[in-house]
């Protein structure tokens, strides 16, 4: 038993080091996709600022008040669809500014206001790599190692637990 204990264990620590070596590359393609959503919110924006910067005097606010003005109701809800790509830009700046910081406040900013259609649009199609600047293999290897400790703990308790049983 003491065998297995030790060749799993070792392959535990291996496979959490790596794992949780990941996870800063799983953060680094999450900030690229907020930025390339910022990219295009701004990119669909760019007509309606010119229109702003014409007829409203560069004010995106009173060209959204001019539509929300209307009685029409198609022009009323292009204000309301010019307002939500508004207020989207903003977040979206918001969360890139947010992640643009170390390993270890983007990981508290995301545990707090993580996005989770955009998470699970980032985690479809993650590709794992292993970065090696010093936070992510600090990260790693602290991650790993508690991961690692946890398992100990949970086969130490299930050997002490069989222990006590066959004794009875």
């Amino acid at each position: 038993m003491s065998h297995i204990r030790d060749i799993l264990d070792r392959i535990v620590l291996v496979a959490a080091v790596i794992a949780a070596g990941c996870i800063p590359s799983f953060i680094s393609q999450y900030r690229q996709r907020i930025g390339g959503m910022l990219d295009q919110v701004l990119q669909d924006l760019a007509p309606f600022q010119l229109i702003a910067n014409k007829n409203h005097h560069g004010s995106l606010q009173e060209l959204i008040q001019h539509h929300m003005d209307s009685s029409d109701s198609t022009f009323y809800n292009e204000g309301a669809a010019i307002r939500a790509m508004v207020e989207s830009a903003e977040q979206l700046r918001n969360t890139f500014q947010a992640l643009d910081t170390d390993l270890f406040h983007q990981i508290s900013y995301l545990a707090a206001k993580i996005d989770p259609l955009i998470a699970r649009a980032t985690w479809d199609v993650f590709s794992p790599s292993f970065d090696l600047t010093v936070q992510s293999i600090v990260f790693g290897s602290i991650v790993g190692v508690l991961i690692w400790m946890a398992f100990l703990a949970v086969w130490y308790l299930f050997d002490r637990l069989i222990g006590i049983l066959i004794a009875r």
